[in-house]
């Protein structure tokens, strides 16, 4: 908007300064002077307040029409989404120290050689794993214009004036702005896991597949030789069917046909482009007895490409491509190929086709041996494979016990499995496990649930057929309390052809403990699955056992502290139990966007991992909008998939740790303040006989479950209980509320109670507690009491609202003050300016959008049915959702 730049943090980023011009001549234009003078007006006042003014905001607020309200909104999202971005670009989210170049630098300095950084990451898996849980408020289209103004702003960088068709560059910025203003930010309809589908193809087109082989090369040059695919892309869309009844084995094939579209789309382009750049001839360069025995082979005799053997084998690779994709897709490729091949069987056949042409090409030490296109291509290959990314399962260990209960009662084998004890129910499991008899028959009467589960595990099975066993490797077990748990969906996979008795299963069992006496428990449960032998043997010749962590279920449980703490306290447990089974450990960290939900920062996540825990093994989900924030250009990608390397390559090699007097100390103490924490959270939310009215009237948690935001319901069951909430809108509407609750709360009273000089030096030597504090901080930060007080207006009864939220106001006051004397400053985010600007410059665009939604929602629960009121309500959820950045 024109007139941003009037406040200081604004004027320190010329890109904001730039796009809030070009904003403000937009909605002088198309919204009118009118609208503009009053939207202007607003926000100076409200940048005069966060600069210490007494200005009042109420009037410019109540003026506006319902319609100018629209507006407004509208225009506040957008001067945060291009703020997002211009933070983005000036490098913002970038962290020190969180590439690989630095992270090998770091470890030479410490000793550590190359031959132990190349033995690790031969070992080496590191996953970012997209889900589709529902915080991601902006549509795709919005997400697309924004690229389309980091692209044009690229080309601004470089100097030019005009795009490459000719429009200039500063043109070309308004239209998307102006696109932008003129496209319905809000779905209209109920998001369907096609959708959710295809919003992770497009990132895999548009972002990964481009990026990731572009940062191999880089790395590459860091370390002085060709490292192996150690970074690839994972998935639950299509997949994750805990509380989806939407997910079926349809949804399942349909995700991998699409995978499989998006990445042979993208081979064939590349091998197209190739047979236009490598016109080497025989006479004039010598090729590999295996490169000319691929041309012979190819079917293309063209006369003119006789002695171009690299074109000719280079078209029987498109046929073979083409064939592929036809068969796995369903269709003929765009581009037909006038050969006729026989398609490749697997990617590693593909692979061992780009493989010859790069050594032959590479044969005589040339220049052309470098990676270049085709390099690219390979990694590629090696990267995605037919597929896209590698999909998880996901189910409910309940519905695991039902449907194995009902297979075992039709064949007749055990009619009450589930009164058996657990004891009795691992004998039956192993002993059925050990059998090649199959349950399941085409005889009996299932229910839906029972053939719905079913044909899931067929699909599966089928989808490694088709696309290879690199497909599907993970089955994720939510609410995984007991061995029997996970021998469940072994027998299951067994029904499928997915496990024979003697061999390693094709996809690996994994269980999520979720809740704070879950993760209490893992060691035991793991313990105990090690111990029964042939579950050992299984890890041991896959390579490893793999277990996942829930960070949004503990929080929701436990909160914040207690939560964090329970997860450092169960991996270093787990590591122990581990070793002691001599089987290979990795750990899977399901973490949301905001720190009520394990956000924050990945590269301090994972240094704060407890020692020996990664060792080059990692997987992370990444969640909803943190999604289109990380990976929704390809800098932000590459900026933040380094991160993820560079830190993992540091916790797993980097000798700098507590020593183990200082770290039984440091947990000594941090014992101490979990159960204070824990005490005290769990006191105001499952203690006090108020708190649930107080949470649903003084939160927009049931407008937001009315957003056409995600294929799952926002609830388990239909209870209104804390408990059967789901995490992601028990944090999301906090954050709308600016209380941001789970991700502070009960720690001030922990704090308090703690010897403030070991805390200090805690912080400072320790790296989990120091990733803990800084996450605090910013919540902290982004949270607002005084905004707060004017949600408790809408409860009902107020008198008990006002004595909730005194402990709300009380215990926030407490925690700031505890973190700061702690931490040494003088104020919030005071050691961090960087974060610190972004967050100032926010405040006076999230302020005016809280009142006009608090307004909102008082005529909205009155009983006013026009319903500009109720898009006016998801507009402003969506707008603060945008400014706030990690807010589900």
């Amino acid at each position: 908007m024109a007139g941003v730049n009037d406040s200081a943090p604004i004027a320190q980023n010329p890109d904001i300064r730039f796009l809030g011009r070009l904003l403000g001549d937009v909605i002088r234009h198309y919204g009118g002077d009118a609208l503009y003078a009053r939207t202007e007006a607003i926000r100076s006042a409200s940048v005069e307040r966060h600069r210490g003014s007494d200005r009042p905001l109420g009037a410019g607020l109540e003026a506006l029409s319902l319609d100018e309200t629209l507006a407004f909104v509208r225009g506040f999202m957008l001067f945060s989404m291009l703020a997002n971005l211009a933070e983005d670009r000036q490098g913002i989210a970038a962290e020190p120290g969180a590439d690989v170049p630095q992270a090998l630098a770091r470890l030479r300095a410490a000793g550590v050689d190359d031959a132990a950084v190349t033995q690790l990451l031969d070992e080496a898996l590191i996953t970012p794993v997209l889900t589709a849980h529902p915080t991601e408020v902006r549509r795709k289209s919005m997400i697309d214009h924004r690229n389309r103004i980091s692209e044009l702003m690229q080309l601004r960088d470089r100097g030019l004036a005009e795009t490459a068709e000719g429009d200039p560059i500063e043109a070309a910025i308004a239209r998307q702005i102006a696109l932008l203003w003129q496209t319905r930010p809000l779905r209209r309809e109920r998001l369907f896991v096609a959708d959710e589908v295809d919003t992770v193809r497009d990132y895999v087109a548009d972002v990964f597949l481009p990026t990731l082989p572009a940062l191999y090369a880089r790395w590459e040059r860091a370390l002085g030789k060709r490292p192996p695919a150690f970074l690839k892309l994972g998935s639950w869309v299509g997949g994750d069917r805990d509380g989806n009844p939407y997910v079926t084995a349809e949804t399942l094939h349909m995700a991998f046909a699409r995978g499989a579209e998006t990445v042979l789309g993208h081979y064939l382009e590349g091998v197209h482009a190739l047979g236009a750049e490598l016109s080497v001839s025989t006479e004039l360069a010598p090729v590999t007895p295996q490169l000319a025995a691929l041309a012979d082979a190819s079917g293309d005799d063209a006369p003119a490409r006789a002695d171009e053997p690299y074109r000719r084998a280079l078209s029987g690779i498109y046929a073979r491509l083409a064939a592929t994709y036809a068969e796995l897709v369903g269709r003929a490729p765009p581009r037909s190929s006038p050969i006729t091949a026989p398609r490749y069987p697997d990617c590693e056949a593909l692979r061992a086709d780009l493989k010859a042409l790069a050594k032959s090409l590479g044969a005589d030490g040339g220049v052309l041996a470098s990676g270049g296109a085709l390099g690219r291509l390979i990694r590629a290959v090696e990267l995605f494979g037919f597929q896209g990314s590698t999909l998880d399962l996901r189910q409910n260990s309940a519905v695991h016990e039902r449907v194995v209960g009902e297979l075992l009662r039709a064949a007749g084998i055990e009619a009450g499995y589930a009164a058996l004890d657990e004891a009795a129910r691992v004998a039956l499991l192993r002993r059925e496990l050990a059998s090649p008899r199959l349950l399941a028959t085409p005889l009996a009467d299932y229910s839906a649930e029972t053939e719905s589960e079913l044909a899931i595990l067929r699909a599966a099975a089928a989808a490694h057929a088709r696309y290879g066993r690199r497909a599907i490797t993970t089955y994720i077990v939510s609410m995984a309390k007991s061995v029997s748990d996970l021998l469940e969906v072994q027998l299951l996979l067994k029904e499928a052809g997915l496990y024979r008795p003697g061999e390693p299963p094709a996809i690996m069992a994994v269980p999520l403990f979720e809740t704070i006496d879950d993760l209490a428990a893992a060691p035991a449960i793991m313990r105990d699955w090690l111990a029964l032998g042939e579950t050992a043997d299984w890890a041991r010749q896959r390579g490893r056992q793999e277990v996942m962590l829930g960070y949004s279920d503990s929080n929701k449980d436990g909160g914040y502290l207690t939560s964090v703490w329970s997860l450092h306290r169960a991996s270093e447990a787990l590591r122990d139990v581990f070793a002691a089974a001599r089987v290979p450990m990795q750990l899977f960290h399901g973490r949301g966007g905001a720190v009520g939900r394990g956000g924050g920062s990945s590269f301090a996540a994972i240094l704060g991992q407890p020692p020996g825990t990664v060792q080059g093994r990692i997987r992370i989900t990444e969640q909803g909008e943190v999604i289109a924030g990380k990976y929704g250009t390809r800098e932000s990608a590459a900026t933040n998939l380094e991160a993820i390397a560079a830190a993992t390559l540091l916790a797993s090699l980097d000798p700098a740790a507590p020593a183990p007097a200082e770290a039984a100390r440091f947990g000594a103490a941090m014992d101490a303040l979990s159960a204070r924490a824990f005490d005290a959270y769990r006191a105001l939310v499952y203690a006090d006989p108020g708190f649930r009215a107080f949470f649903r009237q003084v939160t927009p948690i049931a407008e937001i479950a009315t957003l056409k935001i995600g294929s799952r319901p926002a609830s388990r069951t239909r209870s209104d209980a804390i408990e059967d909430l789901r995490a992601i809108p028990w944090v999301f509407s906090w954050a709308q509320a600016r209380v941001m609750l789970p991700g502070w709360y009960g720690i001030g009273t922990a704090l308090a109670g703690g010897d403030h000089g070991l805390l200090a030096e805690m912080a400072r030597a320790w790296p989990f507690l120091r990733a803990t504090l800084g996450n605090l901080e910013m919540v902290l930060a982004k949270s607002d009491m005084a905004i707060a007080a004017r949600y408790v207006a809408l409860a009902e009864d107020q008198a008990a609202a006002q004595t909730i939220f005194g402990r709300i106001r009380d215990e926030w006051q407490r925690t700031r003050d505890a973190l700061l004397r702690i931490t040494g400053q003088a104020g919030l985010l005071e050691h961090s300016p960087a974060l610190a600007q972004s967050i100032r410059l926010r405040l006076p665009y999230i302020e005016p959008l809280n009142l006009l939604q608090i307004e909102l929602l008082k005529r909205h629960r009155g009983g006013e049915d026009d319903p500009r009121i109720a898009e006016g309500i998801q507009l402003s959820i969506n707008a603060i959702a945008t400014a706030l950045r990690n807010s589900g």
